[in-house]
């Protein structure tokens, strides 16, 4: 089943961890969206420098440390997700709190292994 995934912090760089999930997250059939500092495209995903309010958003990746997140709770809790997904690096406990009081359900895993062992 497609899950509808923003990438955010989403890089042009080949070598990037969210440039590479982007890849196999559209290898798996995903519907994927991004946002990052620098307009360009990923395989076939625009990557988007606005923050477009997008819809019917299934899951966010995030790609960014802690301290670049806070700037984009409200942005994120606005998409009303099923799920937050924090990748190694990005753990934060400060927005796991807010993710619960908006019963939004959230993990810290790597969305590249929950692909590569088929529990994303």
């Amino acid at each position: 089943m497609s899950k509808k995934t923003l990438v955010l912090g989403a890089s042009l760089k080949t070598d990037r961890y969210s440039n590479i999930a982007i890849n196999r997250l559209r290898q798996n059939n995903h519907e994927v969206v991004a946002f990052g500092l620098k307009q360009g495209e990923v395989n076939d995903v625009a990557i988007d420098t606005e923050l477009l309010d997008y819809k019917d958003v299934d899951t966010v990746t995030l790609y960014l440390s802690p301290k670049h997140q806070e700037a984009y709770y409200d942005y994120i809790l606005g998409l009303k997700p099923k799920r937050v997904i924090f990748n190694p690096g990005t753990e934060n406990p400060e927005f796991y709190e807010i993710l619960k009081e908006n019963t939004i359900e959230f993990e810290a895993a790597c969305t590249l292994v929950l692909l590569s062992i088929d529990q994303y």
